[in-house]
C-alpha cells in the first residue's frame, strides 16, 4: 500500500514538473515583430493605395540559352552596359568545331564530284548531234551531273547549319540595356529552357508595376496620375516632399494572383490583384534600385482620365 502512494506522489511531482518547463517555454517564445515599416492603406484621401515593384523601363529581360551546355567564358559583369549583339556569355563548342570540320571535308568532296559531273555532261551535249552518245545516256549524264549538285547543296545546308548551331552557342544581348544580375560561371551548366541565368533592363528610366486589390479594380480608368514613395516615406515627415511623380503607361487586362507581398501581418495570400504600368524619371536626391518596393498612390479624381 505504501509503494502504490509513493508511486503516485512521484506521477504527480513528474507531472507539475513537466507542466512548470512547458509554461516557461511558452513564455520565453519571442512574438513576432511586425514589419520594420507600416504598409500603404487602401484608401487614403479618396485614393487607390497599392504596392508597386520597380522594373526597368522595358521591363526585365531574363537572358537564357537555347541550347544545353558547360559554361566556357562570361562575357559581362553586374553594371556593365551592353549594345545589341554583345556576347554575354558562350557554352562549350568542341563537338560541333569537330562536326564542323568533317563537313567541310565533305562538301569539298562534293564540290569536285558536280564539277566533274557538270562538265561530263556538257562535254557529250556537245557530242548529240554526231551521233557519238546516244539519247538516253546523254540523259543519264545529265541526271548525274544533277545528282552531283545536289549533293553539294546538301552539304553545304548542312554546313550551314552546323554554324548556326555553332552561333547559338554565343549568348547575345537582345537589346541596349545594363547587365542587373549575373548568376553564372565558367564550367558551369546551363539548362536549355531552365533558369534565366542574366537579367537585363534599361535603367536609364524605370517603371513601376502597382498591384491593385481586386476590390479596386473597378475604380481604375485609363491615364489616372498617381505618386509613389519608396518603403516608409509616405508616412513620414516631409513625405510631399519626398514623392516621385508616376506618369500612366497602361493597364493591364488580366487579373492575376497576387506574388508581390508587403509583410503586412494581416495581409492575405489568396489575393488578386489587377496590374498597373507607371513610369518614373530616376530621381537625382536617393538611389532607388530595380526590385525595390514602393509605396504608390493613384489618384481616382483625376479629371484628365479616360475610361
Amino acid at each position: 500500500m505504501f509503494k502504490k502512494r509513493f508511486l503516485l506522489i512521484a506521477l504527480a511531482l513528474a507531472g507539475a514538473g513537466a507542466a512548470l518547463q512547458l509554461t516557461q517555454g511558452t513564455a520565453s517564445e519571442v512574438p513576432i515583430k511586425p514589419p520594420p515599416y507600416e504598409p500603404a492603406k487602401r484608401d487614403k484621401d479618396g485614393q487607390i493605395a497599392a504596392a508597386g515593384l520597380v522594373e526597368a523601363v522595358a521591363e526585365n529581360t531574363q537572358l537564357g540559352s537555347l541550347t544545353s551546355g558547360t559554361v566556357t567564358k562570361v562575357y559581362v559583369k553586374v553594371w556593365d552596359k551592353v549594345k545589341v549583339g554583345d556576347p554575354i556569355f558562350s557554352l562549350d563548342d568542341r563537338e560541333l568545331k569537330a562536326q564542323k570540320q568533317v563537313l567541310e571535308a565533305t562538301l569539298r568532296a562534293a564540290e569536285a564530284t558536280a564539277e566533274r559531273a557538270e562538265d561530263l555532261a556538257r562535254r557529250w551535249a556537245t557530242l548529240k548531234d554526231t551521233g557519238a552518245v546516244s539519247p538516253s545516256d546523254l540523259y543519264n549524264y545529265q541526271v548525274s551531273a544533277k545528282e552531283a549538285v545536289a549533293r553539294r547543296d546538301l552539304a553545304q545546308a548542312q554546313l550551314n547549319q552546323v554554324n548556326v548551331e555553332l552561333d547559338r552557342l554565343i549568348v547575345r544581348a537582345p537589346i541596349e540595356a545594363t547587365v542587373l544580375q549575373v548568376d553564372l560561371r565558367p564550367g558551369e551548366f546551363v539548362m536549355a529552357g531552365g533558369k534565366a541565368p542574366v537579367l537585363l533592363g534599361d535603367i536609364s528610366r524605370l517603371q513601376i508595376r502597382c498591384d491593385v486589390d481586386e476590390q479596386l479594380a473597378p475604380r481604375m480608368r485609363n491615364g489616372l496620375s498617381g505618386k509613389g514613395y519608396l518603403k516608409g516615406e509616405s508616412v513620414q515627415t516631409g513625405s510631399a516632399e519626398r514623392a516621385i511623380p508616376l506618369k500612366f503607361v497602361r493597364i493591364e487586362p488580366y487579373v492575376i494572383p497576387k506574388v508581390s507581398l508587403t509583410g503586412s501581418s494581416i495581409e492575405r495570400v489568396d489575393t488578386r490583384v489587377l496590374q498597373v504600368i507607371y513610369q518614373f524619371d530616376r530621381p537625382t536626391n536617393r538611389a532607388i534600385f530595380v526590385g525595390q518596393q514602393m509605396d504608390v498612390y493613384i489618384d481616382t479624381d483625376d479629371h484628365a482620365a479616360t475610361k
